[in-house]
């Protein structure tokens, strides 16, 4: 493949058509999406991304302009392993995990592209190919919305086919969290998917009483009860309980994995492409999970994800998240009998609209 001639960033600040609230990041009035677009010698082309919830997307930007990109101008694209084994190494002493995290995803996403474009085959199937398709559910940024809003958004999502629902919870009395579940469960029946997720504002002790108190309510999973990388707690909430937890999102490196699948007890793994090395770093905790027998899911970008979690045998839920980055996409991502679909085309089957997204563009 020929050699890098350049790496080219953009930041675009879009607003979300209401204010979206967690237990733990408060209020979410917009979010950030950091592009990454890299040029072969031959004019080939190949574009990766990242996202924020509304911060630090100028600081990515910054590193990829600065510290990343023009770095790897003249290397052999080709070489997806050895260019992320020196960005890792490049940025460590500063940047392990965090925002390096993302500009380093955001490359890997690129060259991904690039590579998929180059053998003419979409992303599902040289990620692993087991299926086009994957389970889907339709996680809410919902905590604070009044409890006639969410059985409408819920209203919504089954709407456009989903048969899956996460909720947010962790509001400041327990009795709040325990009546808003009562409620969903009793709107969608008792065969209706239902997680929930704690966004890490809970205790030990919090989380065992509260996942104590939902277990009559059929919950799938309990996400991230507690802080990620207290993987003891988890444990210990796992010992305590009878409802699966997941975790993931929160997760930067691949030893973070390698810990939270050796301690925590985990029911499923939930890496983000976007921040945990791109599709070479999700593919190596896809890895990882295989081998402990943990079903491997996503976080957000559902446009990218689509595709790998189908990819894999033991894919399990493709998250449809809140920040529409897919809707700035010439392919948002849609249900066909409760699945969502992988895209056909050589890549990795993301393609921004550029005119979509132009007002959006961040310009110092």
């Amino acid at each position: 493949m020929p050699a890098i001639t350049a790496v080219d960033s953009q930041l675009f600040v879009i607003p979300l058509p209401e204010v979206m609230a967690d237990a733990k990041h408060g209020d979410h009035t917009h979010f950030e999406l950091v592009t990454t677009t890299i040029t072969l010698a031959d004019g080939a082309q190949g574009t990766g991304y990242t996202y924020t919830g509304g911060k630090g997307g100028h600081a990515i930007v910054a590193m990829l302009d600065h510290d990343l990109g023009p770095q790897l101008i003249g290397r052999d694209a080709q070489d997806i392993a050895g260019i992320n084994d020196f960005m890792e190494w490049h940025v460590h002493y500063v940047g392990r995990g965090g925002v390096a995290a993302f500009a380093i995803s955001s490359i890997d996403i690129a060259l991904w592209d690039l590579h998929c474009k180059q053998l003419g085959q979409p992303l599902w199937k040289v990620a692993g190919g087991a299926s086009n398709a994957c389970k889907a559910y339709c996680g809410g940024i919902d905590l604070m919305f009044p409890i006639e809003k969410l059985l409408s958004n819920i209203d919504g999502y089954i709407a456009s086919g989903a048969n899956a629902v996460k909720i947010k919870i962790g509001r400041p009395h327990l009795a709040e969290d325990i009546e808003r579940i009562a409620r969903v469960r009793a709107h969608v029946g008792k065969d209706f998917v239902f997680m929930v997720d704690a966004n890490y504002s809970m205790s030990t002790e919090q989380a065992i009483a509260a996942s104590r108190a939902f277990a009559p309510y059929d919950i799938f999973w309990f996400e991230e009860p507690t802080l990620p990388d207290d993987y003891r707690a988890y444990a210990d909430i796992a010992d305590a309980t009878t409802v699966p937890l997941a975790a993931g999102e929160n997760l930067r490196t691949l030893q973070d994995f390698r810990y939270a699948m050796e301690f925590s007890k985990l029911g499923f793994i939930q890496p983000d492409a976007s921040n945990c090395g791109g599709i070479s770093g999700w593919l190596a905790v896809a890895e990882m999970a295989r081998a402990q027998g943990i079903p491997v899911c996503s976080h957000g970008m559902q446009e990218l994800h689509v595709s790998l979690v189908a990819s894999q045998p033991h894919g399990g839920w493709l998250e449809l998240h809140s920040f529409p980055i897919d809707r700035y996409t010439t392919r948002p991502v849609t249900l066909h009998q409760h699945l969502a679909v992988a895209p056909d085309t050589p890549g990795v089957g993301v393609t921004f609209d550029w005119d979509l997204l132009a007002p959006h563009r961040y310009r110092a």
